[in-house]
């Protein structure tokens, strides 16, 4: 049965043309039973059953052609006197069509010829039912009516149904194009969120390294003891940059959490005094303070207030000088977060920042701005008046926008 089912459904055209023949055939025993009289009448019988049928059987290929066709056939009939038969069949046939799958035009024309072609008929032989009562006879056009008005409301809701249900798969298919769109935004974003983590895990971390590497080889003669400090610095920070780097690059590996590994929590605003204590040992003055009531911020802002201070302080003893010295200030405000960050070295020129002369790289500031962007906060940086740099951001506790 499903396979019948399918045929028919591939093969529309075979089983309209298999129903055109069984209509052609009932309308020739129509046309003999009626006994077709000599004249116009014999003459136009056989073509227009042959014209309405084939009205069937090409109605899904061109449904406005076999309109006008049917129409034809119909005024053919009126004009011949022929009266109707089997074959008029066609013309319900036809309006359901075009309600359907045609243009709307000819769905209209289907309609007003449905209202129109009882009327016509009962006009054209008003000798079949001579005695019956005005009212009798609109009440006949009615009832004769309602197959083809009937024909035409079912048509239209199904067209109207199709629509329905093909703007819901559109509807659908452009969803799923939006949904991977916003993957592939989602994908690029985890990826510059990544490349901005591991900037500044190697841009402070190695920096650190250099810096006390150059140290311990300056005094290694001359104070082994400050030389074994400085690669105790090195070897300690080498490790925090390496467990850093693993937690970051675990994000890219499918199934390390169901494996057991637990990534390092990532720094909040508390590990700042950490940071800077380890700055300290570098040899770098730092002055560290809090203002206001040290509270819970989203992790998102804890996050960006900690690597904007580790940048800040990683340009500092890159740029400042041997003899440079920092400031750092976190202030908390009712509705966000404050920070600070001054050094009065020599400074490097602001190009350096934005440009990537320093480092190389093009994204420390660059990383910034970013960051601070993403939690909805703004950020100001440039040299400070007298020498050295400064960096103010101003980090909300939600987003602009919310």
């Amino acid at each position: 049965m499903q396979r019948l089912y399918d045929f028919i459904r591939r093969h529309p055209t075979g089983v309209d043309t298999f129903w055109a023949v069984v209509l052609l055939g009932l309308s020739g025993m129509s046309i003999v039973a009626d006994q077709v009289g000599v004249g116009g009448e014999q003459v136009a019988a056989v073509p227009i059953a042959v014209g309405l049928c084939t009205v069937v059987a090409l109605r899904r290929r061109a449904p406005e052609k076999m309109l006008l066709l049917a129409i034809l056939m119909g005024v053919a009939q009126l004009l011949f006197g022929l009266r109707p038969n089997a074959a008029d069949f066609a013309l319900l046939v036809i309006t359901y069509t075009v309600a359907t799958a045609g243009e709307r035009w000819a769905s209209r024309v289907a309609l007003v010829g449905s209202l129109c072609a009882a009327g016509l008929s009962r006009l054209r032989w008003p000798q079949e039912a001579p005695s019956t009562s005005w009212s009798q006879s609109v009440f006949v056009v009615v009832v004769m009516t309602v197959p083809f008005v009937l024909a035409w409301v079912l048509g239209d809701s199904i067209r109207t149904r199709r629509a329905y249900f093909s703007q819901l798969e559109e509807r659908a298919a452009r969803l799923e194009r939006e949904r991977e769109a916003q993957s592939k935004v989602a994908v690029a974003a985890e990826r510059a969120r990544i490349a901005r983590e591991l900037h500044d895990v190697v841009a402070h971390n190695v920096s650190v390294m250099v810096v006390q590497a150059d140290g311990a080889a300056y005094v290694m003669d001359a104070s082994p003891d400050q030389a074994k400090k400085a690669l105790e610095t090195i070897s300690h920070t080498g490790r925090q940059a390496l467990a850093e780097m693993r937690r970051l690059l675990g994000v890219l590996r499918t199934g390390d959490a169901e494996e057991g590994g637990e990534y390092v929590p990532q720094p909040d605003v508390e590990q700042i005094e950490d940071l800077v204590g380890q700055v300290r040992r570098t040899g770098l003055t730092v002055d560290f303070k809090i203002e206001g009531t040290p509270r819970p911020l989203p992790s998102g802002v804890e996050l960006t207030a900690y690597r904007i201070v580790q940048e800040a302080l990683t340009n500092t003893r890159k740029h400042g000088g041997p003899d440079a010295g920092a400031s750092v200030r976190l202030v908390y405000f009712d509705d966000g977060l404050g920070l600070l960050v001054e050094d009065d070295g020599r400074g490097a020129a602001h190009e350096l920042y934005e440009d990537g002369g320093a480092d190389g790289a093009g994204q420390g500031m660059i990383g910034m701005r970013e960051r601070v962007g993403m939690v909805g906060g703004t950020l100001d940086a440039g040299p400070r008046p007298g020498g050295g740099f400064r960096i103010s951001a101003l980090l909300p506790l939600k987003p602009a926008g919310r």
